[in-house]
């Protein structure tokens, strides 16, 4: 679950990791009065979207057919700018390198007062599963898309991996800051940061936090003047009242909200074979073998180890949202699952949904014989596959190839 910067931003002020001030806006009159609270002749404008590349983004209007303005983050240095600037932003869509073409609606703008700058740092926190350890990310090239300097500048980025269950140790606080240069009260001041971020980043569950650019004041104090919070969603149930507040629904997919509300796991991709399966693995496998046989996956829909007939309907009727769609490949192994359930539900779901596209359905498991005689008795337009890899050649056959 991601968050938007105005939001972040709170949650650092709250644990004690500097911020400038600034006000969550709605309106272009909430800006202008945010403006004159702030008191602060320079603001930056920023548009609040959950995407990154925000600055170098362009700004159409609601129906992408004409540039408002180039960037999405704006230095105002009067009141009339700072109008100008919101009345581009709010209610109109930026388009930026993480967003795709469609881009995304900006409904939120958020007014931070000016900060004397003396160097901009990148600063970033991330899970690292693979060394089952928390990684440190920090780079004296802050600003930038961190992606470009590891490919040009990779020396220029420093990493620490931390022992959850030492946590942040003394030394490897002095030797990042030391890396970055950083000396006397600045380093001082980072030593407090980088703490306070880090049981942040623990108390909270995060996946990500992303600071670009964190920075050092003209009078070195380090302040975080970006920020980009994720959390992982397998910890909503310790987090549940606190992140549903900040949740911004429509930021997300609204596919994948009704998916999550059916307890199931979905998530929308490019292709254009719909995938129904049980179990994150071999929804995964499910999507290698299509690819081998030359086709592209619509989506990840995991129904789990105990779906039912409605979940199983609801599964299908969230595939067939995508306009896509050429073909359904349902792929289950039941252990705890059902195979005769699941094919109860492929019926209920392809005759109220009036399905017209080609069906490819691979059982195996429990009451797998009763699953097939179900299908194979319900007249309706399904084809049986043995094992995963007929089920993908069939349904990459079916729709008459891949993408």
């Amino acid at each position: 679950m991601n968050i938007h910067e105005y939001q972040a931003k709170a949650l650092f002020r709250d644990n004690g990791v500097k911020v400038v001030e600034g006000i969550h806006c709605t309106s272009v009159e909430q800006a202008l009065q945010a403006y004159d609270t702030l008191n602060s002749q320079i603001v930056a404008v920023k548009s609040q979207i959950h995407a990154g590349g925000r600055g170098k983004g362009t700004l159409y209007t609601p129906d992408g057919t004409s540039v408002v303005m180039e960037g999405g983050v704006k230095i105002a240095f009067n009141r009339e700018e700072v109008e100008s600037y919101a009345t581009n932003i709010i209610g109109n869509l930026l388009v930026t390198n993480q967003t795709g073409a469609e881009g995304k609606l900006v409904r939120n703008l958020y007014v931070e007062s000016g900060c004397a700058i003396a160097h901009e740092y990148y600063l970033a926190i991330l899970v690292d599963r693979e060394e089952k350890s928390v990684l440190i990310m920090a780079s004296t090239e802050g600003g930038m898309d961190i992606e470009e300097v590891a490919e040009h500048s990779p020396e220029a980025i420093h990493k620490i991996w931390v022992d959850p269950s030492a946590g942040l140790l003394g030394f490897q606080k002095r030797d990042l800051g030391v890396s970055l240069g950083l000396s006397g009260s600045a380093l001082k001041s980072f030593f407090g940061l980088i703490g306070n971020l880090y049981q942040l980043f623990i108390d909270n569950d995060c996946s990500m936090v992303e600071i670009n650019p964190l920075v050092r004041s003209e009078d070195d104090e380090i302040i975080a003047l970006d920020g980009k919070v994720g959390f992982d969603s397998n910890a909503h149930f310790r987090h549940r009242v606190s992140w549903d507040e900040m949740r911004d629904l429509s930021e997300e997919d609204a596919a994948e909200i009704r998916a999550d509300e059916a307890d199931l796991s979905y998530v929308n991709l490019d292709g254009n074979i719909g995938c129904l399966v049980n179990g994150a693995g071999l929804a995964m496998a499910t999507m290698d073998v299509i690819k081998l046989y030359g086709g592209e996956p619509a989506n990840f829909l995991d129904v789990g180890g105990g779906a039912n007939e409605e979940q199983v309907k609801t599964a299908f009727g969230i595939i067939l949202e995508d306009e896509n769609v050429k073909g359904i490949l349902v792929n289950i192994f039941g252990g705890i699952m059902r195979c005769d359930i699941i094919a109860r539900g492929i019926i209920a779901a392809t005759k109220s949904l009036d399905l017209n596209i080609p069906l490819v359905v691979r059982l195996a498991g429990t009451n797998v014989e009763q699953g097939k005689e179900i299908l194979s008795q319900s007249g309706l337009n399904i084809h049986a596959a043995n094992d995963l890899a007929e089920g993908a050649e069939k349904i990459v056959s079916l729709i008459g190839g891949g993408v």
